[in-house]
């Protein structure tokens, strides 16, 4: 999905959020040029035996000079910093004019919270049901770790800057670890839910694929 809506190949990349270095490991497979920032120390270090270009700082406040990258690419970290407007402006300064941000972050109206509640003041590990289909004060206090964004509230991090937006869309988990247990009825629902990406019940995917593109000074 990202190579289809930004060119790799010997590009300049970054990885906002890069954790353990996963993805800026497959990024090594298309341009030596990959660079990773992530804020926890040890998860920084495991990422750096993948790739050399991997520092660690918040993304809030990322260490490069502007128009440093070709390509800047930010998987499931939005909803996770403190301040995800300041972290989106910075992926912006960093991004050449021209060069493109691809963005993933989970979608609110997914019919589960993938990343557990709290209740009765202890955290509750899981998939929850309907918690993102609350009202804000209730999601919220449910889920005060992390956000789940609406269309809207999404495109609205990225208003006022000089971007243009290129495409935006959901998609449906690969369902790998359904597929490890019981590969056929995984397979099934793989098949089926990769199918809705393309009709109107896309709006239920579990995440937002938003790209969008610097604008020419």
């Amino acid at each position: 999905m990202v190579r289809q809506w930004a060119t790799l190949a010997g590009q300049r990349v970054l990885d906002v959020g890069c954790g353990i270095g996963m993805y800026t490991a497959a990024f090594l497979r298309e341009t030596p040029y990959v660079f990773g920032v992530e804020i926890e120390r040890e998860r920084a270090l495991e990422a750096r035996e993948r790739a050399a270009g991997v520092v660690q700082a918040p993304g809030e406040r990322l260490p490069f000079a502007d128009a440093a990258f070709d390509v800047v690419f930010s998987h499931e970290v939005l909803e996770h910093v403190t301040d995800d407007r300041a972290c989106v402006a910075e992926m912006v300064r960093v991004v050449r004019p021209g060069g493109r941000i691809v963005v993933f972050v989970p979608n609110r109206l997914y019919p589960f919270e993938t990343h557990g509640i709290f209740w009765r003041g202890r955290y509750r590990f899981g998939n929850v049901p309907l918690v993102n289909w609350l009202p804000d004060w209730l999601r919220n206090r449910l889920a005060p770790h992390v956000r789940a964004y609406t269309a809207g509230g999404l495109r609205r991090l990225f208003a006022g800057l000089p971007v243009r937006i290129v495409h935006h869309t959901r998609i449906f988990p690969g369902y790998d670890n359904v597929v490890a247990r019981a590969p056929a009825l995984g397979r099934a629902v793989r098949a089926v839910t990769y199918a809705l990406e393309h009709t109107p019940l896309r709006v239920l995917g579990l995440s937002h694929l938003l790209v969008v593109e610097r604008e020419e000074s």
